[in-house]
């Protein structure tokens, strides 16, 4: 049994060994099949019946019609326009080539690539490269939207409305976990209508979850995880949802109170008053939405800044970007300055309502007066300077967002996560704030004229940023997950088209113009086309007449007859 499996073992060690040597060696092993293919003919000639071929095909080349060639090369063209369009949609898609990734992954490592797992030394990185990788997953991270829509109350009507769904299946999956993180814990099975809500949270139709939340309300009229599924998913109106988290207000501060009594009792009671706790803060957050939405800006900004200061510690979900909203709404722009000097801070995570918010209020000191011609005369002064620096800055932080400010490309509902410096957080934030931006007189202005200016201090931001990490490379991937297919992720850098579509491109034209000149010219190009092929016969030719010349006659008729 030990010899089989040593045996079985080896195989697989010996061809990775045979692989590093070809991947090390290859360039050897080239030469010497250039060297040694000639000679191989040669010696095999007779049996291979070279002279004879060459003859056959030269014939057989005399005989053909232009017909032949106006179908060959259509065919050419046909085909290399089909392999354009495939790769143009392959890449206009997944943002690289087909035929390329195939070579980097199937053909490299045959012709001397990498092998992953030939070296451990090449597979691990250094400590520097760690970093790195884990700056970028960081970057990557997929963030709760904190002014997310209403699933019933607004997704749904644009469904409804348009007919297009304006939220993807990994979007709405990451909700569902979410959900299942906030709103349940362990002892859940002990409480019967819970039991039933925890089972609601994993169900993946909207009506199964529906259904189970009345389910759990015949069980016990006060489970405030049931309103909120009911106001989040079957509330058709923000006044319809608004009661609904009323209800479970009442319930959830009830459900709060005992448990902040018998937290300290077990590890159980701990994670049932977080449970509580979670439930208690996101419904009031979404009250003050409800109230946002319905005009009551000033009690949507109340309820904020009340949940802030009695949970201080969550800031983590990002209840300050929802009173950011609200202020720029009142044009409490000293409120707002406020805020962003709390949370515009250097140990803090950024985000572009952050970023741009910044750069709105500075621009908005100089955004009525400036003019590029004056500015370019006289120079910029230093308020101007500062709020061009702002506005360089949140473009480093996310430079898809003056596109959808500047109305370059149209909006679409946002998704219900995003991913910070990406097209979703652009989307998001342009979607609440662009009334924001144009209420302030000559703030889009100011944007137009210089946020490209950005892009000069950034030459290659992948690999170096100025004020923020290196732009993350993942950032597209991660957004065409989060958002409609029916959108056009922006991608930034801006990728150059492969080689492979200007090649195919290239090969399409060259053989549809050869089709057109052979159906026109069918005489004249039939000349051409023999003449080209019994050019790349010649060679072959001249080196057998040289056989013949220096072999005896007698040799050679024995040969060519075999």
């Amino acid at each position: 049994m030990a010899e089989s499996t040593s045996v079985a073992a080896s195989g697989p060690a010996f061809m990775t060994r045979v692989k590093a040597w070809l991947g090390r060696h290859w360039a050897y092993v080239w030469l010497l099949l250039v060297v040694t293919g000639p000679l191989l003919l040669y010696h095999f000639r007779a049996a291979l019946r070279l002279y004879q071929a060459v003859v056959t095909v030269t014939g057989f080349i005399n005989t053909l019609t232009p017909k032949f060639y106006v179908a060959l090369t259509g065919t050419s063209s046909l085909i290399s326009g089909l392999i354009l369009i495939f790769e143009w949609c392959y890449f206009r898609k997944y943002g690289t080539s087909f035929i390329e990734q195939v070579s980097v992954n199937h053909l490299r490592p045959l012709m001397g690539g990498i092998d992953p797992e030939a070296s451990a030394e090449g597979f691990f990185p250094s400590s520097g490269e760690n970093e790195t990788s884990r700056q970028t997953l960081s970057e990557c991270k997929v963030w709760r939207n904190p002014l997310n829509l209403f699933r019933g109350a607004e997704y749904n009507r644009y469904t409804w409305v348009t007919g297009k769904e304006p939220l993807t299946y990994y979007d709405m999956n990451l909700s569902a976990q979410d959900h299942q993180t906030f709103f349940t814990c362990d002892t859940d099975s002990l409480r019967p209508s819970d039991a039933v809500m925890q089972k609601a949270w994993r169900e993946r139709s909207p009506q199964s979850r529906v259904k189970a939340a009345y389910q759990a309300l015949e069980v016990s009229n006060d489970c405030a995880t049931a309103y909120i599924l009911l106001a989040e998913e079957e509330a058709t109106t923000i006044s319809d949802a608004e009661k609904l988290f009323q209800q479970a207000l009442k319930a959830s501060e009830t459900a709060y109170k005992k448990s902040q009594q018998t937290q300290h009792m077990s590890s159980q009671h701990e994670a049932q008053y977080k449970r509580d706790m979670n439930v208690l803060v996101y419904t009031k957050r979404r009250l003050a939405m409800c109230a946002r939405k319905l005009g009551r800006i000033r009690e949507a900004v109340k309820i904020m800044r009340d949940l802030m200061k009695e949970f201080p510690l969550l800031s983590m979900v990002n209840i300050h970007e929802n009173l950011l909203e609200a202020l720029l709404e009142l044009q409490a722009y000293a409120d707002v300055q406020a805020v962003l000097a709390k949370y515009d801070d250097i140990s803090l995570p950024k985000s572009a309502t952050i970023c741009y918010t910044a750069a709105l209020l500075k621009a908005r000191a100089v955004s009525d007066r400036f003019s590029p011609e004056t500015a370019s005369r006289r120079g910029l002064s230093t308020a101007e300077m500062n709020a061009v620096e702002a506005i360089h800055r949140a473009v480093e932080f996310n430079p898809h967002v003056p596109k959808y400010l500047l109305e370059m490309k149209s909006l679409i509902m946002p998704p219900e996560h995003i991913l910070k410096r990406g097209d979703s957080e652009a989307v998001a934030y342009a979607f609440f704030h662009l009334q924001h931006w144009k209420r302030v007189e000559g703030a889009l202005n100011l944007l137009h004229c210089t946020w490209e200016g950005t892009f000069r201090i950034l030459p290659y931001p992948l690999e170096k940023g100025h004020l923020f990490y290196p732009y993350p490379g993942c950032t597209e991937n991660a957004d065409r997950e989060l958002l409609p297919a029916f959108h056009e992720v922006s991608v930034y850098p801006k990728k150059e088209l492969p080689f492979f579509i200007h090649f195919t491109a290239g090969l399409c034209s060259f053989t549809a113009m050869l089709a057109l000149l052979t159906h026109q010219f069918p005489e004249l190009m039939g000349v051409f086309a023999k003449a080209f092929f019994v050019t790349l016969l010649t060679p072959f030719t001249f080196l057998l007449e040289k056989i013949e010349s220096i072999m005896p006659s007698s040799l050679w008729h024995q040969l060519t007859r075999m």
